[in-house]
């Protein structure tokens, strides 16, 4: 069952896509001060996080929603639902700190990190059955992802004989 394929353009607009340019938005704005003045956490961990946020809290505001309209039928629901989903996040949020690494002094993997706390965001959109909100906000972490590739001069999809390594 699709989910959200109830909601009219107005809606998708100022329920979906607004909040989720806002967020961008703003991001990009603190993530380009942190970058400026040398911090490991600059644009791209910045708006992918702001973004995965805005998603989640927008999927939490759907079922939500969807949860009264059931009530308001007559129908008795549980809010517990909406729990599974922090406890996700938490796990997701631990994984992802085990990627994040200090090599003299550097620190990488920040923004692996974040994609992969992103990828977990969306999958949890596309479970619960939103599937044009997981649509905007998958579109969206993929594109950004292959732009900064490709505007850093690194193609993603040429091989690379050195520092490939088998992650399948």
């Amino acid at each position: 069952m699709i989910l959200d394929i109830s909601l009219s353009l107005e809606e998708i607009l100022f329920k979906i896509i607004i909040p989720l340019i806002l967020a961008t938005l703003f991001a990009y704005l603190v993530g380009y001060e942190r970058q400026k003045i040398g911090k490991a956490a600059g644009i791209s961990s910045h708006i992918l996080v702001a973004f995965a946020s805005a998603a989640i809290a927008i999927l939490q505001r759907l079922i939500f929603e969807m949860e009264i309209e059931l009530v308001e039928s007559g129908i008795l629901v549980s809010a517990q639902s909406q729990r599974v989903i922090a406890q996700v996040l938490t796990g997701i949020g631990f994984i992802g700190a085990g990627v994040i690494l200090k090599e003299n002094g550097t620190i990488r993997g920040i923004t692996t990190a974040t994609t992969i706390w992103s990828s977990a965001i969306f999958g949890l959109i596309f479970g619960s059955g939103y599937l044009i909100l997981g649509l905007i906000v998958g579109i969206f972490i993929v594109i950004f992802v292959f732009s900064r590739d490709f505007v850093r001069g690194f193609n993603p999809f040429k091989e690379d004989d050195k520092n490939t390594e088998d992650h399948l």
